[in-house]
Order: structure tokens, then sequence, then C-alpha cells
């Protein structure tokens, strides 16, 4: 038999003001109604399933304050608010920020939810277009947004059974005050099930539960930040070491007591933060009551001094190495170890979102099948152990139905397999058939990369520790205030030390929300100086980004355009007057360790009198790119529900348009073909394309879209811009008058 070991990661930061009270942003709540209890409730259904869920205590202590209707965010409380009383910032904010979901598959699902994003239009960066999208907004649309701001991030299982949400998803619109209500108390129900779910499943030993230090710092570094030198020894570093072992200790000490009043027993297994590991943070693990923890196979390939080498399918070709329970002996303490296999991992977290689920199942559990036989041809001892491990929510967004399907579809192959079962990670570590092999000691490293370049390698990251230091120290010199005040003060402290702050620092991940979570970490440290009665640094009043996040480069078109449609770049100036998209790789809330070129490099777009026209360039020839199964597609918010595709059939180029349409109301929209009309498409070294913008069903306003590309399973590889749209006006008679510079 082959185990295999899957931990889902359940993690948010500490996003409350301990002096306001005010949760900044809604993640732990909106999660807590996606993910958090259904991911625990599946597992009712299929009893022969083990698995090991990793809960963070920063993201239990905010969740058990939501549950019990004492915490409060802004997202929250305006989408309580009569809409009749909802003043002009009000709605300000909920244009804003009440279409922060998955475009795809939370909103454009939903008929009315993309409608009301599409009346809002794009990004709004100005006043003026705070106002005019607020003016396009009655008080019932108002109400309709509150709704479905909401809605869409109700758990899949009450979406199929729960007839008060079933109701109001086929109501869709024209929502009262009491629908408000309604979901207010589906929203409280939901949110005080998730713990109870997960000590019911505890109970019956078919999970178990694992933390993480409290507030989810990387512990080498608070043990020792000149540990980042040992993979990037020419490397500037911040202002002030950080040693600080007694606050690793302090957070795996309080992570340990705070799941034991949860949970009713003590965890004894542990993913440190970020999978960050180091020989001096292993004795601390140990002291705490932890007996295994868990990291990434490149630290185990940097620890032996040995690369894991994959072949064309992606199996690992060192099988016998990876697939087994270590014991890591250092500095006097013995903690279990293992090792996730990334690939696989990788597989769930970044690639099976855009497969069908039964398709993905397979393919999954075929690759745990053969690396299991592959481990005992190889001359593996006892049973090999498969680890798979992986953030547990942010995934599920851009999978159909919440990622249910597809769990569903592996877990019911993983029950029936005859060469497979699941383990939790301690059965894991105590079966062994053999004494488990042992490491003298551990490299220093992440899950990304093996180093700590994420989090203290850039200067924003390193102005943080800096200050973070500077905070530190503050805490041991004499203050006047009392204990209670040093007490909190410490707590913002612990609070700062967190890996999130850092994470979104530097140019690797950028979101929506990298303003707020600067000033997060900038806040929790003016809290201490002021808990502290000493005076707060200027610089914490001043944001750390020197930088914005590696956001694609787009320019806007400049004049009308004739491009000769031949595949080819004709001459230097057809395309010179239009818009351009540079296609980046762009990381976001989750990091992919072996992520892939994007497909595509470049995008131009405009007008000429009557179209629309793309020229989407490829990182090889796009008569390549189509000859061997891509298909690349427009897909349109404004006007919404159309999409245009190219792809190659029988050695034959076909362009199609598609709307999605809904069959039945509250049923999901379905694609439906119609003929391409009066387009042009030309594909060479580049694709070029025409769209009339009658067949677009637009004479003037605004044109949005982005440029994706899927394979020949239909499956979604890319999309370009990634987290935004390219938005266009459709030119009017003023248009080369505006445009036109001597």
């Amino acid at each position: 038999m082959t185990r295999v070991a899957i931990l889902w990661h359940m993690h948010q930061p500490f996003y409350e003001d301990l002096v306001t009270r005010e949760h900044i942003l809604p993640w732990v709540r909106l999660h807590a109604l996606k993910d958090y209890y259904g991911m625990a409730a599946l597992m009712r259904e299929f009893p022969k399933v083990k698995v090991t869920f990793n809960l963070v205590p920063s993201m239990l202590v905010q969740l058990e304050a939501f549950a019990a209707d004492r915490a409060r965010d802004r997202y929250l409380e305006l989408s309580l608010r009569p809409a009749a009383d909802l003043s002009d910032g009000d709605i300000d904010f909920i244009l804003e920020n009440f279409f922060h979901a998955q475009h795809q598959r939370m909103i454009e699902v939903y008929p009315r939810y993309a409608e009301l994003l599409a009346l809002r239009g794009g990004s709004l960066p100005t006043t003026a277009d705070r106002r005019a999208a607020a003016a396009r907004f009655t008080r019932d649309d108002l109400r309709d947004l509150q709704v479905w701001h909401k809605l869409a991030w109700i758990d899949p299982i009450y979406l199929e059974q729960d007839g008060r949400v079933r109701a109001l998803i086929a109501k869709e619109r024209d929502f009262t005050e009491d629908d408000k209500r309604i979901l207010r108390d589906v929203e409280l129900e939901l949110l005080n099930r998730v713990i109870p779910e997960y000590r019911e499943a505890v109970a019956r030993r078919q999970i178990e539960v694992s933390a993480s230090p409290f507030y989810h710092p990387i512990l080498p570094l608070l043990c020792d930040t000149d540990v980042y030198l040992t993979t990037h020894p020419d490397s500037r570093m911040p202002r002030q070491r950080f040693r600080h072992p007694e606050d690793a200790a302090e957070q795996l000490a309080r992570a340990a007591a705070y799941h034991e009043r949860l949970f009713g027993r003590r965890p004894t297994g542990l993913w440190p933060s970020e999978g960050s590991v180091s020989d001096a943070m292993v004795p601390l693990v140990a002291k705490s009551g932890f007996t295994w923890m868990a990291t990434d196979e490149l630290i185990l390939a940097r620890t032996l001094g040995i690369t894991f080498s994959r072949d064309n399918y992606g199996h690992v070709e060192q099988p016998e190495r990876l697939y087994t329970p270590y014991v890591v002996k250092t500095g006097g303490a013995s903690v279990a170890c293992v090792f996730r296999d990334h690939a696989l991992s990788d597989l769930i977290g970044f690639t099976y979102a855009g497969w069908a689920a039964d398709a993905a199942a397979d393919d999954f559990v075929g690759k745990l099948v053969e690396a299991g036989r592959r481990y005992r041809t190889r001359g593996g001892k006892g049973e090999p152990l498969i680890p798979i491990i992986l953030d547990g929510e942010n995934a599920w967004e851009h999978f159909e139905r919440g990622g249910r399907p597809f769990l569903r579809a592996v877990y019911g192959r993983l029950a029936a397999h005859p060469e497979l079962r699941t383990v939790t990670m301690s059965e894991a570590c105590a079966e062994t058939a053999t004494p488990a092999p042992e490491l003298p000691r551990i490299f220093a490293g992440s899950w990304i990369d093996a180093n700590f370049y994420i989090w203290i390698g850039h200067a924003d990251d390193q102005r943080g520790w800096s200050q973070l230091a500077d905070a530190r120290q503050a805490l041991n010199e004499p203050a006047s205030a009392d204990a209670a005040a040093v007490a909190e003060a410490r707590e913002e402290v612990l609070i700062a030390e967190g890996s999130d702050w850092f994470w979104w620092y530097g140019d690797d991940h950028s979101s929506a929300h990298d303003l707020e979570f600067d000033d997060l970490f900038r806040r929790h440290l003016r809290n201490a100086y002021r808990l502290l009665q000493k005076p707060v640094p200027d610089e914490l009043f001043v944001s750390n980004i020197s930088t914005g996040g590696a956001a694609p480069i787009q320019t806007q078109p400049t004049a009308r355009l004739a491009p000769t449609f031949d595949g080819e770049e004709t001459s230097y100036f057809e395309w010179l007057g239009a818009g351009s998209l540079e296609v980046r790789d762009v990381a976001g809330a989750m990091h992919e360790a072996t992520r892939q070129e994007p497909v595509l490099s470049l995008v131009y777009f405009g007008f000429d009198h009557e179209r629309l026209l793309v020229r989407i360039d490829g990182s090889r020839p796009v008569v390549d790119l189509l000859a061997e199964g891509h298909e690349i597609s427009l897909k349109f918010l404004a006007p919404n529900g159309l999409r245009f595709s190219v792809r190659e059939i029988l050695g034959r180029l076909t362009a199609r348009y598609w709307e999605r349409r809904v069959q039945t109301p509250g049923a999901i929209p379905q694609w439906t073909e119609r003929g391409p009309r009066g387009a042009v498409v030309a594909a060479g070294t580049v694709l070029e394309l025409g769209l009339p913008l009658v067949d677009l069903g637009v004479a003037g306003g605004r044109l949005a879209f982005f440029v994706a590309v899927y394979d020949a399973r239909d499956a979604e590889l890319e999309r370009h811009p990634a987290h935004r749209l390219i938005e266009l006006d459709v030119p009017d008679d003023t248009y080369e008058a505006r445009n036109w510079t001597a």
C-alpha cells in the first residue's frame, strides 16, 4: 500500500487593530463562510478518508470573535446597513470593495452579480470615476450588491442544501432588508459551526488538527535574522539584527495551549509558518510538545546534498529518498519531519482548477499510484508516504463550485483505490516498519526556494525588520506604562512578527490590499509605542512600499489603426498607435514553486472606424501554439458574457463567438456558440484579430476584456491581465482630435 498524507493549511493573519477593535480586512469571516466549515464537513461523506488540517491560531481567535458576534469589519457593517441609509462615502467603499471575488467562478456564474459589476465598470481610480459609477446605481442595485457580495461566498454545501440560501439565489434581484437579515442568520450559523465541525471530526478520529506558531511568524528569523546570510551571504540586512528565540518559544507555546483549549488536546504536529525550518528552532519545537513537523522537499534535497529530479511526466526520480519520514536530531532534541512533494501539491494549488473535476482527480490519483510503485521498485523500505501539503482555502476560488466536485472526485477515488490509503501526519510518522532515517542537521530555509528571500530579501522587508527590531528593543527598556499596557504592547509586537506583512512587501507578490497590509504592520508597531508611552518613530507613519507590485504594464491607444491582417509584423508602424499590455509573471496570495513562463508575451489593442483590433504575441510563433492545441480567447465583461475564441481544428483555423446564457432561472450560465460573422483572423508569427463593434453589440461606451489561453482539454492555462481587465472607451467622433499631437 501507498500512504497518502494530505495537509490542508488554513491560515489568515491577524487583521484586528487591538486599539480600535476594528478588523481591517474581512478574509477570516468570508473564508469561514466558504472554506473553513465546508472543508471539514465534506469529510463526513468519505468516512474512510483521513486528512490533517493545520489551523493557525491567529485565524481561529478572529473566527471565535466573529462567531460570537463581537467582531466587526467595515465590509460587514456596510453589508448590514439599510441601503436607504448609505452615505456617499459608504457607496464609494461598497462599489470599490464589494467585487473582491474571483470573477470567473464567483461573479460570472451569478448573472445579477455580473450585471452589477458591468454596471459599475472597471476600476475607480478618481473621484469623478467613483461619482459616475455611484450615479448609475439605484438603492435597489446597492441592496442587491450588499447581498451578492456575501452570497457569493456562502459554502457550496449550503448552496446545495439550505432552503434559505437556495431561495435567495433563485430570487436573484430586488432583495429586501429582510433578505439581508436572513443572510446574516445564515452567516452567523455558518461561523458558529466551523470549530465544532473540526472537534467532531477529531473525535471520530478522521482528521488530525495541527498548528502553526500563534501569529504565524518565521521561526528561524525570530531566532536570528542572520540565518538568511547562509544562503545570501552578500545581502544587505536590516539595520539591527533581530535575535529573540524567546519570542519563537512563546509563539509555539501559546499555539499549543490555544489548541488544547479549543480542541481538548494539545497538538502533536506543526506546520512551521511558510514551512520555515532551521537547526535553532528544532529544540523549541520539541520543548513545546510537538513530535512532528513538515516542510518542503527542497529543504530535504539541500540537507542531503542532492537534487530531486523529475522525468517528463513529473515523477520524482529519487522516490525512496523523498517518500519517507525522517527524524531531525539537533540541539539535543528530536522531531519527526515529513517533506511535501511540491510538484503534486502545486498541481492542486495551481493547475487543476482549469480541468474537469474527474479528469483532474484521475490524473492526480494516477500520479500517486505511480509514485508508490516507483518507490517500491527503487528499493524503498516499508510503505511509501506521499505528503501533499498546500493552502486549504485560496485555491478553491478558482475551481468550479468552490472545488467541491474536484475534492469529492479525489476523496472518492482515494477511499476506493486498492493501492492507496490515507493517513494523518501523526499516523504517517508513527507507522515506520524500520527506524526512520536521521538527519543530524536541517537546511535553513522555507517552502519557497529553500531560503527566506521573500520575507527579508527586499529593501522593503529589511525596513520592516528594522522597525520590528526597534519596537522589540523598546519593550525591554524602562517604560512609564503600567504592566497591563506593557503586556498589550508586547502583544502588538508579537502580531507584527507574523510572516504575512513581509509576504506583500517587495515585488514578488501583490494584491488589491497591499496598502492595508503595510498599514496594519506599521499600525501594530505604532500601537506598541503608544501603549509604552514612548514617542512613535516618524517612519512608522510612512509607507514601507517603495515599489508597486509586479503588475502588468498597460498603455492606452492613441490613434486609429490600419494594420495588414497577415499574422506578421508587416511594418513597425501598423500597430504604432495601439495600446499595449506587457505580460508579466505575477504571483498572488499563493506562490507556485514551479511556475511556467507565460505562453503569451504581449497584447496590442485599438480600433479602426468599425472594429476592435487586437494583436497577440506569444513566447513562440502563435501559429505553432495553435497547432499544439492551444486556444486563445478574448473574454468580455463589457459587453458581459461574450467570448471570441481561436483554435486549430483538424488543421484548420476556427474562430467563433460564444455567448454565456442562463437556460433556466437560478441555473449556472452555459456557453452557446454563434457564428464569427464579420470577424477577421490571421495567425502566423502573431495573431491578429478584427472584431466588428456591431458584432460585439456596442456602438459606444466601454469595452472590458481579458485574454485567456486554454489547452486542448479546455483547461485555462493563463489569463492576462491576471487580476484586472483591459478597458477601452469605444472611439467617438472626437477621438482623433483628443489624441492628436503635433
